[in-house]
């Protein structure tokens, strides 16, 4: 329960972070931080959690990762349908907190940091570019996961390749879908934004899980003997 609770936490303070950045602060009057700023801030949510929550449940806050380090050997099965729980829930109650906090100036909620491809792409991105995308870049972020903290990496760094991996990622994608690589931060915000969002929703569970797959994958076979 505690590793739960930990992982309900960790994916609450990533959402909040990193879509309450883009929703908030990215284009805040004459001082918004841009998406170079968003994409900071995703990668310091995950940094702070890896270090304050990490030595409890490991610091998944996505149920792709969760997955992927299932297929790769570093996840328990009795964990993995918890752990997704827990992150989907957590993202839920983020984004509902972000909601009172968006519209408390009487602002709509609008896109809401949605994820989307075509009309809804913030570069008019098609399906295609959405699906490579996401699949790639989850799949790159799950070999730095795994490698970062692999037994022979050095100790204590993890937390820092990871958290700059995910700033690299939304450095690269959000202008092709707002950048999910994350289920639980894309249902999220799909609920809240409703319509387009959630008939674009699959795209964002399926290519990042897939990625994930792929990376546990490679990475397990890397490193076989």
């Amino acid at each position: 329960m505690k590793k739960n609770i930990a992982e309900f936490l960790g994916t609450f303070w990533l959402v909040l972070g990193g879509c309450g950045s883009a929703v908030l602060a990215a284009a805040f009057p004459d001082v918004g931080i841009g998406l170079a700023g968003v994409s900071l801030a995703f990668g310091l949510t995950v940094l702070t959690i890896a270090y304050s929550l990490g030595p409890i449940s490991g610091a998944h806050l996505n149920p792709a990762v969760t997955i992927g380090l299932w297929v790769g050997g570093r996840t328990a099965t009795r964990d993995l349908v918890p752990y997704i729980i827990s992150q989907v829930l957590g993202a839920i109650a983020a984004a509902a907190v972000l909601s009172v906090i968006a519209t408390g100036n009487g602002s709509q909620l609008g896109d809401f940091a949605a994820n989307g491809y075509g009309e809804h792409s913030p570069g008019g991105y098609s399906l295609t570019a959405a699906l490579v995308t996401e699949f790639v870049m989850t799949f790159f972020f799950l070999l730095v996961i795994l490698g970062s903290t692999d037994e022979k990496a050095p100790a204590g760094f993890a937390g820092i390749a990871i958290g700059l991996a995910l700033t690299l990622i939304h450095l690269i994608s959000i202008p092709v879908t707002n950048t999910s690589v994350n289920p639980a931060r894309s249902i999220s915000q799909a609920i809240f934004a409703g319509g387009w969002a959630l008939s674009q929703l699959w795209v964002f569970i399926a290519a990042p899980v897939a990625g994930a797959i792929a990376g546990g994958l490679v990475y397990k076979y890397l490193r076989s003997e």
